[in-house]
C-alpha cells in the first residue's frame, strides 16, 4: 500500500513527475476536482468557488460565500479517506503537509526558481509575455503561502516539512521519479497495516472535528475544540465560556464514533452569558 501526498509549484513539472510514479509504482492520481467536488457538496456552493478560493482567484464575493473553517475540516477529512483507498498520489490540497507526520506516507515538494518556471509556462502557454506569467505565478504563490499560514500556521517553506524535495531546474523529471520511488519500495514505506491504522485513526478524528465545526461556533470554543484519536480512545480537549459545550462535544464524538471511549478534558471557563 503507497501513498504519496505531493505538492509542486506551478511550472515546475509536478505534473510530468506525478505522472511518472503513477506509472512506475501503479498509483491512481487524486485531482483537484475530486476532493474540490465533495467539499463543494457539503458546503453548498459550486465545485468552481472552492477551487477558485484555494488558488487565490476568488472574487470578494465568493470569498465571502466560504467558510474557512469549514473548508479546512472538509478538505482534511476527505484527504484522509481518499488515502485509505491505498496507492494514490494525491496533489495539493495541503496533503504534503497534513499528512507528513503520518508514518509510512511519503510527502514530497516538487519546486524550481520563478524564472526557471517562467520559461516553462511562456513555452506552455506559447506566449512571450515574460511578465505577465510572472505575476501569474507570484500570485498562485502567494495564494499557497496564505493557505499555508491559515490552515497550518506555517509561515515559510521548509524541507524538513518533507521527506523528499525535488527541484527540477536541477534534477530531470526521469530522476525525481527514481528518487521517489526507490524511497516507496524501501521496508520503511512497506508496513501497509500500520499505515492504514494510522490513517483510520486520523479519519475518525478528521470527521469528528468537521462535525464539531459543523456543530458548535466559534464564539462558544475560540481556540476550537481538538481532538486525537489512538487505541480506541478519542480524546477531547479545549477551553470554552460556554457550559454546555463540553457535553454537546462529547455528544458529538460518541455520534460520529460510538465504539470508542471518550476522554472528554474540554474546560469551561465561567463568563457573562453563554454563546452557540
Amino acid at each position: 500500500m503507497t501513498v504519496i501526498a505531493m505538492t509542486r509549484e506551478i511550472g515546475s513539472f509536478g505534473l510530468d513527475v506525478a505522472s511518472g510514479l503513477a506509472g512506475r509504482l501503479g498509483l491512481e492520481i487524486i485531482q483537484s476536482d475530486i476532493v474540490a467536488n465533495s467539499i463543494a457538496q457539503r458546503l453548498g456552493v459550486d465545485e468552481s468557488a472552492v477551487l477558485h478560493f484555494v488558488n487565490g482567484s476568488a472574487s470578494l464575493l465568493k470569498r465571502w460565500q466560504i467558510d474557512r473553517r469549514r473548508l479546512f475540516h472538509y478538505a482534511a477529512e476527505e484527504i484522509l479517506r481518499l488515502a485509505q483507498r491505498g496507492n494514490v498520489l494525491i496533489k495539493g490540497w495541503g496533503a504534503a503537509t497534513l499528512l507528513r507526520d503520518l508514518p509510512g506516507i511519503i510527502s514530497v515538494r516538487v519546486c524550481a526558481p520563478l524564472e526557471f518556471r517562467v520559461r516553462v509556462l511562456m513555452d506552455r502557454l506559447g506566449t512571450k509575455d515574460a511578465d505577465a506569467v510572472r505575476e501569474q505565478l507570484k500570485r498562485y504563490d502567494a495564494a499557497r503561502a496564505r493557505t499555508m499560514r491559515s490552515y497550518f500556521n506555517i509561515e515559510q517553506e521548509d524541507a524538513r516539512l518533507y521527506h523528499v524535495v525535488l527541484n527540477t531546474e536541477r534534477l530531470s523529471i526521469a530522476a525525481c521519479v527514481k528518487a521517489v520511488s526507490e524511497l516507496a519500495e524501501s521496508s520503511r514505506f512497506q508496513d501497509s497495516a500500520a499505515v492504514r491504522s494510522t490513517l483510520a485513526n486520523k479519519l475518525v478524528e478528521a470527521q469528528i472535528s468537521s462535525a464539531l465545526a459543523d456543530q458548535i461556533s466559534v464564539t462558544a470554543a475560540p481556540l476550537g475544540v481538538s481532538v486525537s484519536v489512538a487505541d480506541g480512545r478519542i480524546t477531547l480537549a479545549g477551553t470554552t465560556s460556554s457550559g454546555r459545550v463540553r457535553g454537546r462535544a462529547e455528544k458529538i464524538a460518541h455520534d460520529v464514533a460510538g465504539a470508542f471511549q471518550i476522554d472528554n478534558r474540554i474546560v469551561s471557563v465561567p463568563s457573562r452569558g453563554s454563546a452557540f
